[in-house]
């Protein structure tokens, strides 16, 4: 368990799961419910998904959540 003084950065590789399938931030937008912008922003690192989306994105590649999103403990 991290300890108090440590942030987590949740980590993602979503842009290789759509490569692979050769799909556009749009095409996996439409698939999932969600707008092109917030594909933008997790793969960016500026947003966070919820727990539901995690597991949304995660279905869709048929994967597991942690083959696309990972912690890295950062101390502060």
């Amino acid at each position: 368990m991290p300890k108090a003084e440590q942030q987590l950065q949740i980590l993602n590789c979503l842009h290789v799961f759509r490569a692979e399938r050769r799909i556009t931030q749009a095409q996996l937008a439409a698939a999932i419910g969600v707008t092109r912008a917030t594909i933008v922003a997790i793969e960016g690192g500026g947003y966070n998904p919820s727990l539901e989306l995690a597991f949304r994105i995660a279905h869709f590649f048929e994967t597991d959540i942690q083959s696309i999103f990972w912690i890295e403990e950062e101390s502060k």
